[in-house]
């Protein structure tokens, strides 16, 4: 039990790279890893930052939450599109336990907490926030306290597929030095217990320069001025959460984590080309050139199935009684996602080796199941390769990503690491008698409140990792924010 508990998420961190490729680089967290419990951290089915990191801080999987993506569908018509926000969260997280129970929450940065809903303490929202003119805070109030503190924070960095390389390099720092700033302002400015923060700079870091240190990513050009970004920008978190650890009295009890991790992109597989190609799609005339995958285009009397681009495949039945113009009969479903399952399994790649294929049913991976799930959930390669939705594709195979240049896609593990502040002093040997396998992301919530004192609610997450009132906010997006969610997204390449 600590009267304290401190949580850094670290966005897209790899566990490769923290626990074994820079592992020597990083002074900081082999002290943690040499006094407390860590290891890789299996994430949700799919390892993508919305929901996984709701997931993490409620200790529910999509299926219960009802969120599958940033972008879900609202109903089973075929234009009903809804983009996930804290409004479509309705389980507690982490810290409205702890305020039930009297504790004070500083919440920086996690996401789906946009638009902000009140809770016992401070909350700044997360990269989907449009910008800091927006009500992004709790209270309100908190927007001219962080101007006037840290000056022009930076909820995320924008347009990182395409812009100069250098300039982006500088702005994820900035970003970075920024949220630490504004965690440390918090944190001796209000009372709290519980503190958690989100840094995406990691998982920016991934996506723009894992070409550069990734000897066997497609595009990698041995010797480039970049082939150190990525190691030089772990050092850096190091440094920022050693002089974090300073600010921590010895009370409280440290967790690192993140969401998910990182893997090269190898291309990306066009996903509702092959699903024209095996005829479970039809158009209702062909496109004349690369074209982005509207409804409209569809012939739904003789469509059986259709998908969704994005870093995973999300595959949808057009089912009889279920969709407007659906003819799959009930009866035709199982054999149907059988089928499909089998015919995904077996894809080559671009070089007529097996691509390595998974494909799972919410049914299967998921608790329970709310909203509106993909009937299956397609990983391109496990992962190595995206989901290209778009069409009029002279192949299924592209090395050029719909959404603009993108280094890498997510993998299924991340990372955790805790240790009691009291303990990392003094310590100098680096050890790995506190490894652990079998880690999962629903099991952080229940060690958190275990940290507090307080024990998880029932059916919250999966298991406490020993070591040795809020209001719900129904609004959801204004038209001018979801068009501009839109784009920010595209931009990202998750839709």
């Amino acid at each position: 039990m600590s009267k304290r508990v401190c949580v850094i998420g670290l966005d897209c961190a790899a566990p490769e790279l923290v626990f074994d490729r820079y592992r020597e680089y990083l002074p900081t967290f082999q002290r943690i890893m040499a006094s407390g419990p860590h290891g890789p951290l299996e994430s949700i089915i799919p390892p993508i930052t919305v929901p996984a990191w709701m997931c993490m801080m409620t200790g529910k999987d999509p299926g219960t939450l009802g969120i599958y993506g940033f972008r879900n569908r609202k109903n089973h018509t075929y234009h009903a599109l809804e983009f996930a926000g804290s409004h479509m969260v309705h389980e507690p997280a982490i810290w409205d336990v702890a305020g039930e129970n009297g504790l004070e929450s500083l919440v920086i940065g996690v996401p789906l907490t946009y638009p902000p809903k009140p809770i016992r303490g401070a909350l700044v929202s997360d990269f989907l926030a449009p910008d800091t003119s927006s009500n992004y805070t709790y209270p309100s109030s908190l927007r001219e306290e962080i101007a006037e503190n840290i000056g022009d924070y930076i909820l995320d960095v924008r347009d990182f597929r395409n812009r100069d390389r250098e300039d982006l390099l500088s702005e994820i720092y900035a970003m970075t030095d920024r949220r630490f700033a504004l965690a440390r302002h918090l944190m001796n400015a209000r009372p709290w217990n519980l503190s958690i923060m989100v840094e995406m700079g990691t998982d920016r870091m991934h996506h723009a320069f894992w070409r550069y240190m990734d000897s066997e990513h497609p595009l990698h050009e041995p010797g480039h001025p970049f082939a150190n970004a990525i190691r030089d920008y772990y050092i850096y978190l190091d440094g920022k959460i050693a002089s974090f650890i300073e600010a921590l009295d010895e009370e409280t009890t440290l967790l690192i984590v993140s969401d998910h991790g990182a893997k090269r992109m190898i291309g990306g597989f066009c996903f509702n080309q092959w699903l024209i190609a095996e005829g479970y799609l039809v158009l209702k005339k062909n496109p004349e050139g690369e074209t982005k995958f509207s409804p409209d285009l569809v012939d739904w009397k003789r469509t059986r199935a259709w998908g969704d681009g994005g870093y995973y495949g999300r595959l949808f039945l057009n089912i009889a009684g279920r969709e407007p113009q659906g003819i799959v009969t009930p009866e035709e479903v199982e054999e149907l996602k059988t089928e499909l399952t089998m015919k995904l399994e077996a894809l080559p790649d671009d070089h007529g080796r097996l691509m390595g294929t998974k494909v799972y049913r919410p049914e299967r991976v998921y608790s329970s199941i709310k909203g509106v799930p993909p009937d299956l959930i397609v990983y391109f390669g496990d992962l190595y390769w995206r989901s290209v939705g778009s069409l009029g594709h002279p192949t299924f195979w592209t090395h050029t990503n719909d959404t603009g240049p993108d280094d890498a896609n997510h993998a299924q593990k991340g990372i955790f690491l805790m240790s009691r502040i009291s303990d990392l002093k003094g310590v100098t040997t680096p050890a790995d008698t506190g490894w652990r396998d079998g880690l999962s992301i629903f099991d952080v919530a229940p060690t958190a409140l275990s940290a507090l004192g307080l024990k998880a609610p029932e059916g919250m997450g999966r298991r406490s990792v020993n070591s040795p009132s809020a209001q719900s906010a129904d609004s959801a997006y204004s038209q001018e924010e979801e068009a501009e969610l839109a784009r920010r997204l595209e931009e990202l390449g998750y839709i």
